[in-house]
């Protein structure tokens, strides 16, 4: 049987490149969103809500997916309304496929949070301990990214799919309207800076202006989530995935302000949000799209403040392992500077940025 995949959450960030990757590698490929985009050559859109289980089986009557790839969510105000949400979106795509009997592995994409807990108590755990290693305990807290593995598990004892479960840092890539995106929100905060005259403030905590860190570029995420659906010994397993490199903010910031023509502003000691430096910021940007033509005049879609400052607020160091892939033979690595300008080029490309 020939393999084909089933991208959930085709129009987000993971869904979007892994999408493309799969495609550009031979795969045939299924997009499911509520809304998916046709801008990907040879993609099969599937328009359904995976939160409506009627009409999930039958926008998925025709497909036969061997190899599913889980990479949405949808934020809600707990976590125990995340859990609920997000835990029945995973169950409800695994039931719907359960009798075709065709799938063969199931990918869920999850993240960080796995170790540093909810977005109630992020990073706030005295537990935590760095780099992030894949057999390190669940905190004892409700996760949302708990309950979507123990779907996936459910689903793959009674229908017999091998599974991996896939864990980046922040993501770095290319999507339009997505809730978890630094890399574009940085973009156009700095594209605000550089048009208003106003400084390139560093918003994050003093913690991750000087401690190391490190990110996922999506592209990266895309081949490991590949590489782990069909090697033998990546099956049934849990991994980090992030760009192979460490930095410190105080460093990559001057990187990023010198790709858009800024003078980094020093870092005043102590952390200004960008949801209070971005407040005034729609108006400016429909000037700034106005003025520069660009595609995108509604900032909201293009900035996810509320995730940018969680990310650079963080009070710890943040490190992530990667090791066990390393080990089983996957041996990517990306340069996570290179990674920033290679998205501000494509936005740039894309008339989202000027």
């Amino acid at each position: 049987m020939e393999s084909s995949a089933l991208v959930a959450g085709a129009t987000g960030i993971v869904g979007n490149n892994l999408a493309r990757h799969l495609r550009e590698r031979g795969w045939p490929v299924y997009g499911l969103a509520r809304r998916p985009r046709i801008d990907i050559a040879g993609m099969l859109p599937i328009t359904a809500d995976l939160l409506d289980p009627a009409s999930l089986r039958s926008a998925l009557r025709a497909a036969r997916p061997t190899h599913v790839f889980f990479s949405t969510w949808l934020r809600h105000k707990t976590e125990a309304e995340n859990i609920l949400v997000n835990s029945a979106m995973v169950r409800n795509l695994l039931d719907a496929l359960s009798s075709t009997g065709s799938v063969r592995h199931v990918a869920l994409v999850t993240g960080l949070k796995h170790y540093l807990g909810p977005f109630e108590a992020y990073g706030q755990s005295s537990l935590i301990a760095t780099p992030f290693r894949e057999d390190q305990p669940r905190l004892d807290v409700e996760n949302f990214y708990y309950a979507q593995e123990d779907e996936v598990f459910a689903a793959a004892k009674r229908d017999g799919f091998t599974w991996s479960i896939h864990r980046p840092h922040t993501i770095i890539g290319y999507a339009v309207g997505n809730a978890m995106n630094l890399g574009t929100t940085l973009a156009a905060y700095a594209t605000i800076c550089r048009e208003t005259r106003r400084p390139f403030l560093f918003p994050g905590s003093a913690t991750q202006w000087n401690a190391l860190t490190d990110m996922t570029d999506a592209r990266l995420l895309a081949r490991h989530l590949e590489w782990a659906a069909t090697t033998d010994a990546a099956r049934n397993q849990a991994f980090n995935v992030v760009n192979g490199d460490v930095f410190r903010w105080k460093w990559m910031w001057g990187r990023l302000a010198d790709w858009f023509g800024l003078q980094p502003a020093a870092f005043p000691g102590e952390g200004r949000p960008l949801e209070g430096q971005m407040g005034d910021a729609g108006p400016i940007w429909s000037d700034i799209a106005r003025k520069h033509h660009l595609a995108e005049p509604d900032l909201n879609r293009l900035a996810s403040v509320w995730h940018t400052d969680a990310d650079l607020g963080r009070p710890i160091e943040v490190v992530t392992d990667m090791s066990k892939s390393r080990r089983l033979g996957f041996p990517d690595y990306q340069a996570t500077d290179e990674s920033f300008f290679d998205l501000f080029t494509t936005l740039r490309e894309m008339r989202i940025i000027p």
